[in-house]
């Protein structure tokens, strides 16, 4: 006995002694063992970058979300009269069923694993909002449990959907669930969206105590770039309202427009229909291109416009020069104007372009040279990429084979373009001679360090025309609005000239390769510029097969789309209307240092608006900055020393409130879309406290609805 007992103690002894010297039993390194025991890590979501517009307004983020698991082991539970596991998977089903988008019989079948640990339920149990969680935490279901998450928020529904695309969270091969982008910006800019997650390294015991005396690893989490672009909210909103109304009247098969700053090249706006929106995807279909950019059209007759800039740049424009309009015959092709060739007689060159005659384009293509016109149509940018900072961008055909192929492009038949194309020759004209190359990022910044990884400024691509021929062809362009013979007299503003040129369009047919006819089988379009004099806006718009009642003209759909959008942009720029033909600027001087009510009167004696920004005193900045100029009615801000008065905020637009925020450091929150209708704090008072001032807006078509339904209502009987 003695010796069995002392050969076990001595086997033993010698196999504890093994174990300190060498740290292993069974191959295994026990320090590795117990490490990984007691080592717990915990993952820190990274957010996905935030996109915003020009002034920082939201329009993709992500939000604060749950995730739901149910504990299936027994293991879970140290009290049996309080289970931390699924003791019911029955009625747990049943409940659950009536919070998240899966059939009771699948979460049944989910909540039966036996041998696992956990279960969760895909894509159905996740992104789950914070009221759903509480009212499934308020069934007192046990084993059920949540994980913050966090999940990509669309607050502004259908709003450039093709432009801004969407992400959607997906499982990996390994288990792990990302966030990617599927279409648009977020998969165009998913590797700068995208940031990198953090973890908590640490050690407990069993029951997730920390255990004393161990250190936290903290790994911060790197939020994903944020991306400003050049789009307006304000300006994108008026498009996208404008854009459901006529899509409702007037159900076209397609629509697509472009707002524009003529002078940076920076899209304002960019929409399409059919359109969805990107939170539920809800009215997505099979086309997920964006229109704008990566599909092409025949341009119709906005392409004179191109033809007309050629002409007077090469000094071949008589406008008072007489011409037989109906028909034009080359070789055997016969031309003819759109009312069934009769034409109107012999007439001036001017009148024709008013008239959008396809015989004055090829009697002026005489005169110009074909071969010298298609170098014009090079120079605007038409058969080329824009450059526009988006992906697969077409560059549409221009057909230079044979005469008659140039014949028909002077009129914009047959050459296909794109709208952002469109938009990028309309610079020239509306910019004095200067092409801008379109862009949509204005800039990207680096939420961690706050660092400007990109900041994109205005490029000019090219000078196809001279300022003179520029300002020409937009005073004969404005003529199209305001002549008796004008075929876009319907696109007139009230209180603002526009420049512009209809166009309509033959839509090729997929069936037969004929063309479609019929003015229900029409592309109609319009390229318009306003003030004509001096353009700050330029407009796109193209509506392809809208369904027209009898007495409509194809025009009427598109002219509603744009006179809304232009309107309202106009006046929320603070574009002063004037029914003059000359519109009056002035140049700002140099005021920061100098008394502010001797700056006050200067202004007013221009024809400025000063606002103050302080209680008085020596400028301290002032916006627009010195040299900068300005229309006449346009407001000055000026900020002095001390605490800013509330001014009457009445008939504002959103953007002359963010200046006001910005320069005073109060806290103003906004409601709405337009202009200021009220305020929660009356004019004259300083802002105090933690309250913020709140201004509600309204469109101007808001406006107009409550007048109308004011004026219903005190034209009722009174009791």
């Amino acid at each position: 006995m003695f010796l069995l007992y002392g050969g076990l103690f001595f086997v033993l002894f010698v196999r504890m002694f093994l174990i300190q010297a060498t740290g292993e039993a069974e191959g295994q390194a026990l320090a590795a063992l117990a490490d990984k025991k007691y080592s717990r890590e915990t993952t820190l979501s990274a957010s996905r970058g935030v996109i915003y517009d020009q002034s920082g307004e939201t329009i993709a983020k992500d939000t604060l979300s749950y995730r739901l698991i149910a504990i299936l082991s027994p293991q879970a539970t140290n009290d049996v009269e309080h289970p931390r596991h699924v003791v019911d998977p029955e009625k747990t089903a049943q409940v659950l069923a009536e919070y998240i988008p899966l059939s009771e019989e699948e979460i049944f079948e989910r909540l039966s694993m036996n041998g696992k640990y956990q279960v969760e339920f895909g894509k159905a149990g996740r992104d789950i909002s914070h009221d759903t969680m509480l009212k499934i935490q308020q069934e007192g279901l046990p084993g059920i449990v949540f994980e913050r998450d966090l999940k990509r928020l669309y607050p502004n529904g259908k709003f450039a959907s093709h432009l801004i695309g969407f992400a959607l969270k997906e499982e990996n091969e390994e288990g792990k669930v990302t966030t990617n982008g599927k279409m648009g910006l977020e998969r165009t800019y998913n590797e700068e969206l995208t940031g990198k997650d953090g973890k908590l390294s640490y050690k407990s015991d069993l029951w997730g105590y920390l255990l004393p005396n161990k250190e936290q690893i903290l790994t911060p989490a790197q939020n994903g770039q944020d991306i400003y672009l050049t789009l307006d909210k304000t300006i994108q909103s008026f498009l996208e309202d404008a854009m459901n109304r006529v899509e409702t009247e007037y159900e076209p098969a397609k629509m697509v427009a472009i707002v524009a700053d003529p002078k940076t090249g920076a899209i304002l706006a960019m929409s399409q229909r059919p359109s969805f929106n990107p939170q539920t995807l809800d009215g997505l279909t099979s086309n997920w291109l964006n229109d704008a950019v990566e599909n092409t059209i025949e341009p119709g007759s906005t392409m004179k416009i191109i033809t007309l800039a050629a002409a007077i740049e090469e000094g071949k424009w008589n406008p008072g020069a007489t011409y037989q309009s109906g028909r034009y015959k080359l070789l055997d092709q016969t031309i003819r104007d759109h009312n069934g060739g009769n034409g109107w007689g012999r007439i001036t060159y001017l009148e024709g372009f008013q008239r959008s005659s396809n015989v004055a384009m090829a009697y002026l293509l005489e005169n110009l040279g074909d071969r010298t016109f298609i170098e014009y149509v090079r120079k605007f940018g038409f058969g080329g990429k824009t450059g526009i900072d988006l992906p697969n961008e077409a560059t549409g055909t221009i057909l230079d084979n044979w005469p008659s192929e140039r014949l028909t492009t002077s009129f914009g038949q047959g050459t296909t373009v794109t709208p952002i194309q469109m938009i990028q020759a309309g610079t020239a004209i509306a910019n004095d001679g200067k092409m801008m190359e379109p862009y949509i990022i204005d800039k990207i910044v680096d939420p961690n360090t706050e660092e400007i990884v990109k900041d994109n400024e205005p490029s000019e691509k090219a000078k196809p025309i001279s300022s003179k021929t520029a300002e020409e062809v937009r005073k004969i362009m404005a003529s199209t609005v305001t002549a008796e013979k004008g075929t876009a007299k319907r696109f007139a503003l009230d209180g603002y000239t526009v420049a512009g040129k209809t166009g309509t369009a033959q839509i090729p047919d997929p069936k037969t390769g004929n063309y479609l006819w019929g003015k229900n089988d029409f592309l109609y379009s319009f390229l318009g510029m306003a003030p004509a004099e001096d353009p700050e806006l330029l407009v796109y718009i193209a509506v392809q097969q809208p369904q027209l009642k009898v007495t409509e003209i194809g025009s009427q759909p598109v002219a509603e789309i744009f006179t809304s959008v232009t309107e309202n942009s106009l006046k929320y720029l603070s574009i002063e209307p004037s029914s003059d033909i000359k519109v009056e600027k002035t140049s700002l001087g140099d005021y920061e240092g100098k008394e502010s009510q001797a700056v006050i009167q200067e202004l007013k004696n221009t024809g400025l608006v000063p606002v103050v920004v302080g209680d008085g005193g020596k400028i301290t900045e002032q916006y627009p900055a010195k040299k900068t100029e300005i229309l006449k009615g346009q407001r000055v801000f000026l900020k002095t020393e001390g605490q800013a008065t509330l001014p009457d905020f009445t008939g504002w637009s959103k953007r002359n409130v963010l200046i006001f925020k910005e320069m005073s450091g109060l806290r103003i929150e906004t409601s709405g879309e337009g202009f200021v209708h009220s305020q929660s704090v009356s004019a004259g008072n300083i802002a105090s406290g933690n309250s913020p001032v709140v201004l509600k807006l309204q469109t101007p078509a808001e406006v107009y609805n409550n007048m109308n339904s004011e004026n219903e209502e005190n034209s009722l009987p009174q009791d």
